[in-house]
This record gives structure tokens, sequence and C-alpha cells, in this order.
């Protein structure tokens, strides 16, 4: 029996292939935000000389949205409670138009910050309610072939995104990447209005009672501000002002965690529910998703920048090595989804991870006169790693969880994987730059070296290290048999 049944109009005119429709719906304004997010790197050199901007100016058009996105994550489970499934999700999209459009029409360089973080509180609140559906409108047996589905087209988005981008900034200009989620936005609206009910998480009405949790929302941002600007400071001259802001970023988490604790005893709902994390499963499952986001998000920024700096490949060659291995990413995730239905997550978790884990490693056999088609194995490898993971972590550590639950665990478990995210890209530049000085090099040298190739090893070698450390976590994600 479905949990959820969507309202019997909507059932009775499309059957049982319903659910899908309702899937197909949302996965296309998720395609949208994931694009917007990605897309932008391309435009920023051109944005940059328009605007004349420098480089920690510029970086705030990517940073503005990360942390517009990774904050808002929180507010999904009250935005859905109190509006229901269709208001919410119509009202992220009309927001994500509006950035695209005003962000491709402003003149002034604010106005083009205030468009990316408007994009970022869209993208951060339609992420989590896939995972939601999912595990409330699909039976067991079928959520992980509907979790692989939506994989596969959502991982799409960012694999030929940043090449059709390129086109795009070289035809038309910078502006042209804003315009880009504007059919998109159009469509998942339009779909929205036939196949996405009205009605809240478990079928109800929504309740327009119920305050959300500003405290804990101006808590959780500041934390987050403080922790991406500390690591962005570590890799600058200012070591005092990023051990403060560090400090601010533990001291702002901790009050955050005692404030939702208040909330909760006092009866009321708090942004983060931490009764999720008395569920051994959903516990490591959040620690795997920390450390899978540093990696994931770590190699998205180190990949490029050893191909490009380390082994001096093109732009264009950088591009023709990562496609494939994006493509395969996808295709995985759709087989790997129909796995989930038969086999433990856990194990499919672990066996992405050690295959994440050895393409790092085997970074370190490349020299500076390997064949470029090793790269590409050793890029796909790790994308189907990639593909192990997705589908199957958030199965795994929400399956266990009460109903009610599954909101808040969906948006606490992809807080926690952007989180990790942010912080895996500054501690790979971190450590890159550490390393690089150790063995005399920098990233201004234009000079090729097997140094330079050693400091890129041992940056590779941590993320390997993280991927083994989150097997560790992966492993509680058994089911304890009764007695």
């Amino acid at each position: 029996m479905i949990d959820t049944p969507p309202p019997l109009s909507l059932s009775a005119r499309y059957g049982s292939r319903y659910r899908w429709l309702l899937l197909f719906s949302v996965m296309v304004g998720v395609m949208a935000s994931i694009m917007s997010s990605t897309i932008v790197n391309v435009a920023i050199p051109g944005m940059s000389h328009h605007f004349s901007l420098g480089q920690e100016r510029a970086q705030w058009v990517s940073s503005g949205f990360m942390v517009a996105m990774t904050v808002s994550m929180l507010t999904t489970p009250w935005l859905l409670a109190r509006y229901g499934y269709r208001s919410t999700y119509v009202g992220t999209m009309v927001l994500l138009l509006a950035g695209g459009i005003s962000g491709g029409l402003a003149n002034h360089f604010p106005l083009v910050l205030a468009a990316r973080v408007a994009e970022g509180l869209a993208a951060g609140v339609v992420q989590p309610i896939p995972a939601i559906i999912i595990l409330r409108a699909f039976e067991p047996h079928e959520q992980g072939r509907a979790s692989g589905i939506f994989g596969m087209g959502v991982v799409l988005a960012p694999a030929v995104g940043p090449s059709i981008g390129g086109v795009l900034v070289d035809l038309f200009g910078w502006r042209s990447i804003f315009f880009m989620v504007v059919p998109f936005c159009v469509a998942s609206i339009w779909l929205a209005y036939k196949f996405v009910p009205v009605t809240a998480p478990g079928g109800v009405t929504a309740a327009r009672s119920g305050a959300l949790d500003w405290g804990g929302l101006a808590l959780g941002t500041v934390g987050t501000l403080c922790l991406l600007n500390g690591l962005v400071q570590l890799r600058g001259d200012t070591p005092l002002q990023a051990a403060a802001l560090l400090a601010g970023a533990g001291a702002a988490f901790g009050a955050f965690i005692a404030w939702q604790r208040r909330v909760a005893a006092a009866g009321g709902t708090p942004l983060m529910n931490l009764a999720l994390f008395h569920h051994r499963q959903f516990a490591m499952g959040s620690v795997v998703a920390f450390i899978y986001g540093t990696a994931l998000f770590g190699s998205t920024y180190l990949l490029p920048v050893y191909m490009q700096v380390g082994l001096h490949l093109s732009a264009s060659h950088v591009g023709t090595i990562l496609l494939p291995a994006g493509l395969v990413l996808a295709f995985t995730i759709a087989g790997v989804g129909r796995l989930a239905d038969r086999h433990p997550t856990w194990l499919l978790v672990c066996i992405g991870l050690a295959l994440l884990a050895a393409s790092f490693a085997l970074m370190l056999v490349l020299q500076l006169d390997s064949a470029i088609w090793l790269l590409a194995v050793f890029a796909v490898i790790g994308r189907v790693g990639l593909g192990f993971i997705l589908p199957s972590l958030n199965l795994g550590s929400m399956r266990p969880l009460e109903k009610p639950l599954i909101p808040q665990g969906a948006s606490a478990i992809n807080f926690l994987r952007m989180l990790g995210g942010a912080a895996g890209v500054s501690l790979c530049a971190i450590v890159l730059e550490w390393r690089l000085a150790a063995h005399g090099d920098s990233l201004a040298n234009t000079a090729t070296s097997t140094a330079r190739l050693a400091a890129f090893d041992e940056v590779f070698m941590l993320l390997a290290g993280l991927c083994a450390l989150a097997i560790c976590a992966a492993w509680q994600l058994r089911e304890k048999r009764e007695p």
C-alpha cells in the first residue's frame, strides 16, 4: 500500500504510472537547480572582465550560491508541512526563474550576486523533495529503481551542462548562462500544476500554523558563513582571522544544537530534529554523507586543476576526458538503483567508496609521459564508485526512520553533504598549497615537474584516506538482526 496517496483526481486520472510522472516533474526542477549551481563557473571569467572584478569578489558568485543553498535545505520540511508539495515546489521554481532572468539582465554586480543568492535559496529547498517523494510514494521494492532513474537524470545535468555552457558563452556571452535555466523552470511549473499534489508529506492537508525556527536558521547561517570564510582565509596570509572565523563557526553550530534541543523541549518544531540521530543507521549515514561530500566536491575542484596545472592539458582536453566519466556515472546510477531493490544498501555504498578510493590512489601511477587514456580510465572508475553510492546512501540511511521524520531526514542529510562539500573544496586547496610549498613549488610556477606531481599525489592520497574512513561508517548502515 502506498504510504501517501496523491489526491484522488490525480490518482484516478493517471493510475499506477502517476508516481513516475510525479517523480519526473520534480526531476526537471532539480536538474535546473543543479545546472544553475555548476554551469556558472564557465561564466566567471567573462563576468569578472565585464564588471572589472578581482578574484575574491568574483568568487562570491559561487560562494553566495553555496551558502544560500546549504542553509535553505533545512527549511524544506517546514515549507512542505505549511504550504504543501505544489506550492513549495512552484515557489522555488518561480524564485529560480526570477534569479535566472534578473541575473542575465543585471548591469551591476550586486544585482548579479543577489540573483545568485536567490537561485541558491531555490536550489536548496527543492533538492530534498525527490528523496521524500521516493520514500513515501513508492513501494520498498521500487525505491531503488526510482532513485536510480532520478539520479541518472540529475547527474546528466552537471555532466553536459558545462560543455553546453562553454558554447553559449562563446556565442552569446556570460549572460546566456543565467537564461539557460528559464526553459527548465517554465516546464517544471507546468508539470507541477499537472502532477504535483497540493498535500503535505503524509497526504494530509497543509497546515497554516506553526512558525519557522528563525533562531535555528540564523545560527545555521552564521555557522556556515563562518566555516566557509574561515576555510578561505586559511588559504591566505591571515591565520588569526581564519582561526577566529573557524572558532565562530564552532560556537555557532554548538549554539545551533543547543537551540534545537530547546525548541523541541518546548514543543516547537526545530529546524533539524535531533531525534533523527538516535537511529544508528541514519547517524552513520550522515557521517558517510559528510565525508562523501568532502571527497566528491574536493575531487571536482582538484581533478581539473591537476590536469591543467600538473599535466599541462588544455581546457578542451579536460572537458573531453571528464565528459565520458559523467555519462558513465549517469548510466551506473540507473543500474545500481535496481540493485538497491535486491541487495543490502550498505554493501553497495561500501563498494562505491572502495572504487572511489581506488580511483584516487591510482592517480599516483600517472607520470608526465603517461597516456591520456589512463587518466580517463581512472576518472571513470571514480564515477562508477559514485554511481554505487548516490542511489544507495539515502535509502540505507532513511529507510529505518518513522514516516513523519522522513522530510527532516532528507533535508538534514543533504545539509550535511553540502556542508562537507563546501569544506572539501577549501581542504583540497589548502593541502595542495601546503604540499606544493613543501616541495618548493607553487601554482604560479608555469613549469611542470615531478615535485609538483608529488604534491598532487599527496592530496589524492588524502581523498583516498577519507573514502576509506567513510567505509568504516558505511559498514554501520547494516540492519541489526532481531535476536
